[in-house]
């Protein structure tokens, strides 16, 4: 009888319209008065709780568009909300952490809203937390190694893990190259793993150790770095690449065999 009671109350809290469908960051299904861990998210990173517009009401049925609005309150001074538009399939409020947010998990109220109460659903309150922490992504670079001739790209290949709760873009610089100073944005869905390439060159024949430095757009505090050793050696076919640009100085005589020199490395290029 006691089980009976049970079901018969579940049923009657769902069919009320007491309950959300979480469709982002993840799904998941929240009833009134219920709590749910959104995740780890940078500070200064914006985030969001997205819900389904579709309620229902007390037979069942559902209703398009039940929930009208879904603001968030009660977050930490210095972070900024943006409540939900109105009347969309989707609702979803925007959260961002003050950029100087300490670490550590925050809590703070959603209410999913029945505008006027005109379906008859009342409304959905929930509470969220969220983990503020620099270590949302994970960064991979390969090779760590890398032989090439003078002038000659060598290509990175950037991974970053996006571990975190927040849609990120990431900005990916180099140093440790004289007079480098490339800087390439990307951006990175929350959970989910992404390899971007980077290609890098240097005419100076050298050992470089370089340092591969990716941080958040939205963040200075979220960064990670990995090390790279470039070694650049003199290359005979950039030699002769370098003769058809007029970089080498030769007696006129010499002329023909300098020629050819440069239509074998015209060749081997292609």
């Amino acid at each position: 009888m006691a089980a009976f009671l049970v079901v018969i109350a579940a049923f009657s809290a769902i069919a009320a319209g007491s309950y959300v469908n979480v469709v982002g960051p993840y799904n998941a299904t929240i009833h009134d008065n219920g709590s749910i861990y959104l995740g780890k998210v940078g500070p200064g990173q914006t985030f969001y709780i997205t819900i389904s517009s579709t309620a229902f009401n007390r037979t069942g049925y559902p209703i398009n568009r039940g929930w009208n609005e879904l603001e968030a309150t009660g977050v930490q001074s210095g972070w900024v909300v943006q409540n939900s538009s109105l009347y969309t399939p989707t609702l979803s409020v925007s959260i961002k952490p003050s950029p100087y947010a300490l670490n550590g998990t925050y809590s703070f109220d959603v209410t999913a809203i029945n505008i006027g109460n005109y379906s008859k659903l009342g409304s959905v309150h929930f509470r969220a937390y969220v983990n503020v922490t620099p270590n949302v992504f994970k960064l991979n670079v390969s090779p760590r190694s890398i032989d090439v001739g003078s002038g000659e790209p060598a290509n990175l290949y950037i991974s970053i893990n996006n571990t975190g709760v927040s849609d990120n873009p990431f900005s990916i610089s180099l140093r440790g190259l004289p007079a480098w100073n490339t800087t390439e944005n990307v951006f990175a869905l929350h959970d989910t793993k992404k390899v971007f390439l980077y290609p890098v060159y240097e005419l100076t024949p050298g050992i470089y150790h370089l340092d591969v430095h990716v941080d958040s757009i939205a963040s200075p505090l979220v960064y990670k770095d990995n090390n790279v050793t470039l070694v650049v050696k003199q290359s005979i076919l950039n030699d002769y690449s370098a003769i058809g640009q007029g970089t080498m100085l030769f007696p006129v005589v010499n002329a023909p065999a300098y020629a050819v020199m440069y239509l074998i490395s015209l060749i081997f290029r292609k």
